[in-house]
């Protein structure tokens, strides 16, 4: 062991959720604990870049080489 390891194995952790007031019970714990989850990785998905559209890159404004052969210049039109 390292130490930080160490260091963080001898740490408390602070609960992420609490109750205040109230005695919850299990399936209304379950739901909470569901719903902040659903939101907190809806945030994470918000937060990845969105994919490029390969649509208008400038690569595509480069032709291909041309291939020389029998029935190339029909499929040179697909």
């Amino acid at each position: 062991m390292t130490a930080d390891e160490t260091t963080e194995a001898q740490e408390p952790t602070t609960p992420r959720l609490r109750v205040v007031k109230g005695d919850p019970t299990p399936e209304e714990l379950a739901a909470l604990v569901a719903v902040v989850a659903a939101r907190n990785a809806a945030a994470a998905a918000s937060e990845r870049p969105k994919p490029r559209s390969e649509w208008g890159h400038p690569v595509r404004l480069h032709r291909g080489p041309h291939r020389v052969g029998p029935g190339q210049w029909r499929a040179s039109a697909w």
